[in-house]
C-alpha cells in the first residue's frame, strides 16, 4: 500500500510537469517559446509541439488573423483649401513577424491598437492636407487610400505588422462649416430655381405671343374668306336681280315695294307720317302698278 501511495503521489507531481512539456498551436495563432525570459523559437505552423517544463520554458500565443483598428472619434483635418473636415476611418492589419511584434509591444494587442491609431491619424493627416475636399470626397479615392496604406506600411514595417487595407467610414464638415455650406447650397438652388422660373416665364410669353399671332392670322383669314364669300354671294344676288329686272322690270319694282312694306309695317305699333300721294304707296293704290290709274 505504501508503494502504491508513493507511485500515486509521484504521478500527481509528475503529471503537471509532463503536461507542461507539450503545447498545441492553433492555425489562427503564433506561438513564441521563451527560455528563461528570452525568445528561443517562434512557431508559425499549427500542430503539437514539445518544450521543456515550466519555468524553464514558457509559451506565449499571438493572434495571426486580420485585426481591425477604428478611430475612437472622428479626426479633425485641414484640407489643401484650409477647410476643416471630420474623418472617421479604420485599418485592417495583421501580425507577420511575431518576434518583432513582441519586442515592440510585449505581445499586448491593446498597445498595438493604440499605436495603430496614432499611425493611421498621422497618415490621414499627411495625405488629406495635400488634397481638396472634392478630391477627398468625390475624387480618386483609390489613389488616396493607396497613399495612406503606403505611409502606414512604412511606419509598421519595423514593428512586425502588415497593413492590409484602410477605408474612410465618414467624411463630413465640422458643425461651423456645415451651416455656411448649407446656406451656400440653398442660395445656389434658389438661383437655379429663379433662373428656371425666368426661363419658363419667357417661354410662356413666347408661346402666348405665338398663340395670339396665330389667332389673329386665323381670324383675319376667316374674315377675308367670309368677305370673299359674302361678296361673291352679293354679286350673284345682284346678277339674279339684274336678270329678273331685265325680264320684267315692273314685277321687280313691285317685289321690292312689298319687301319695303313688310319691313316698314313689321310691328303693329309702328307709325308712319307720310303723304298719301307719295311714291311709296304707289302699289297700294293700284294692283297693276299703274301709278294711280
Amino acid at each position: 500500500m505504501r508503494k502504491i501511495f508513493a507511485w500515486i503521489l509521484v504521478a500527481l507531481v509528475a503529471y503537471p510537469m509532463i503536461a507542461s512539456t507539450f503545447f498545441v498551436v492553433d492555425q489562427r495563432q503564433y506561438a513564441i517559446v521563451f527560455a528563461l525570459g528570452e525568445v528561443k523559437e517562434v512557431v508559425e505552423q499549427p500542430g503539437l509541439y514539445f518544450k521543456l517544463p515550466a519555468p524553464l520554458q514558457n509559451v506565449l500565443f499571438m493572434d495571426k488573423r486580420i485585426l481591425t483598428t477604428e478611430s475612437n472619434e472622428p479626426d479633425r483635418i485641414i484640407t489643401a483649401e484650409k477647410m476643416n473636415i471630420l474623418v472617421d476611418a479604420f485599418v485592417k492589419w495583421r501580425v507577420v513577424d511575431a518576434k518583432q511584434f513582441f519586442v515592440s509591444f510585449s505581445g499586448e494587442e491593446q498597445r498595438a491598437q493604440d499605436r495603430m491609431q496614432q499611425i493611421m491619424k498621422a497618415a490621414l493627416n499627411d495625405e488629406i492636407t495635400k488634397r481638396t475636399v472634392g478630391e477627398v470626397i468625390a475624387g480618386d479615392r483609390a489613389k488616396l487610400m493607396a497613399g495612406i496604406v503606403k505611409k502606414m506600411s512604412e511606419e509598421t514595417a519595423h514593428i512586425g505588422i502588415e497593413i492590409i487595407d484602410v477605408r474612410l467610414k465618414r467624411v463630413d464638415y465640422v458643425e461651423q462649416i456645415n451651416t455656411s455650406v448649407y446656406e451656400r447650397m440653398r442660395a445656389e438652388r434658389t438661383r437655379v430655381a429663379n433662373e428656371q422660373r425666368s426661363t419658363g416665364a419667357a417661354e410662356s410669353e413666347k408661346i402666348r405671343a405665338d398663340a395670339d399671332k396665330q389667332r389673329t392670322i386665323i381670324l383675319a383669314e376667316a374674315f377675308r374668306d367670309a368677305e370673299k364669300i359674302r361678296g361673291e354671294g352679293d354679286a350673284k344676288a345682284s346678277r339674279l336681280y339684274a336678270q329678273v329686272f331685265g325680264q320684267n322690270p315692273e314685277f321687280y319694282k313691285f317685289y321690292r315695294s312689298l319687301e319695303a312694306y313688310r319691313a316698314s309695317f313689321n310691328n303693329k305699333s309702328d307709325v308712319m307720317v307720310v303723304d298719301p300721294s307719295s311714291e311709296f304707296f304707289k302699289y297700294m293704290k293700284s294692283s297693276r302698278g299703274g301709278g294711280g290709274k
